[in-house]
């Protein structure tokens, strides 16, 4: 049994993390400031004797026993991340000190969630590790794009000058249960719009593509990454290699919604990427053959149930 923080646990991707480290006999301290994460994420796991709720910002020092550490607290939708840019980045580059200090006083491995945003508006396709983007540092989505960046760079100066043991992954995006109804991501914007037979909206001509890997097979990735050797640090691309255009999803949204919405264009976003794919080879060799294994329909289906429900309860 290993003692485990979660940081941000309340959240969409953190939720599903604490869940699958509780069931596999673990101690698990989920950490939230509940910005965007909610109880309603984990109330199911509170009565669990080997599950500790603490309501903490990870831009303050915090001070735990622990064996492991998976940071993944900060807002990582452009509506949630937009909204306080300075705090966005005090909990990329603060929150991310404070924690590595953690993991450096109780010698404790740490995995850093970052995120395919740090590739910007790539100019190459698809995205390699070993490509360093094309990042605007002085946009709307800076706070996030860069503090992200500046988050690797200081989990990589920790390991150099104190031995820390790190890992990195780049979350490509990533959907499933638990999303936020209004977190202003694609693909719970467009199955709520379905689902209320609103017009589904599409920013741009629809023909910018991004690729959407479940939840559960996120959570097996990091765990696999967390589980390596201590030569491997990362950073490793966490996603799925499936490509689809805005314009194939909401069509795939309305199929399966058995939705009458009708898709409007809106304009593009400044610094909108417009391709998003990751090169998953690294992930595939280090992590014991790991690749995604829920297919966008399949996944796309429980997402729509889970929403269904939802929309109904309110």
């Amino acid at each position: 049994m290993k003692r485990i923080l979660v940081t941000g646990g309340a959240g969409f991707i953190g939720s599903h993390l604490c869940e699958r480290l509780l069931n596999e006999g673990n101690d698990v301290i989920c950490l939230d400031n509940y910005f965007t994460g909610s109880k309603d994420n984990i109330r199911h796991l509170i009565g669990n004797d080997h599950f500790e709720l603490v309501r903490h910002d990870i831009t303050k020092p915090y001070t735990a026993e622990v064996d492991e550490i998976y940071n993944l607290a900060c807002p990582a939708s452009p509506v949630h991340y937009q909204y306080d840019a300075v705090k966005t980045i005090q909990t990329c580059v603060i929150g991310s000190m404070n924690m590595l200090g953690l993991a450096k006083q109780v010698r404790a491995k740490i995995l850093q969630a970052s995120t395919s945003e740090v590739y910007g508006d790539p100019t190459i396709h698809p995205q390699v590790e070993s490509y360093w983007g094309n990042v605007n540092p002085i946009g709307i989505r800076s706070c996030y794009d860069e503090g992200k960046r500046c988050a690797e760079t200081l989990f990589m100066d920790y390991h150099r000058q104190n031995n820390l043991r790190i890992k990195i992954v780049r979350i490509f995006n990533t959907y499933g249960p638990r999303m936020s109804m209004n977190d202003g991501r694609v693909v719970s914007n467009f199955i709520v719009q379905a689902l209320r037979g609103e017009d589904i909206t599409i920013y741009g001509d629809g023909k910018q593509t991004r690729s959407f890997q479940y939840v559960d097979d996120l959570v097996e990735g990091m765990i696999r990454m967390m589980n390596t050797g201590d030569d491997f640090l990362g950073p490793v691309n966490i996603g799925n290699p499936g490509e689809f255009t805005m314009l194939e999803l909401a069509e795939k949204v309305i199929e399966q919604t058995g939705s009458k919405s009708k898709i409007i264009f809106q304009p593009l976003p400044q610094d909108d990427p417009r391709q998003r794919k990751p090169d998953i080879s690294v992930a595939r060799k280090e992590l014991g053959g790991w690749q995604p294994e829920v297919q966008l329909t399949e996944g796309l289906q429980r997402t729509i149930d889970y929403f269904r429900k939802l929309i109904q309860t309110k």
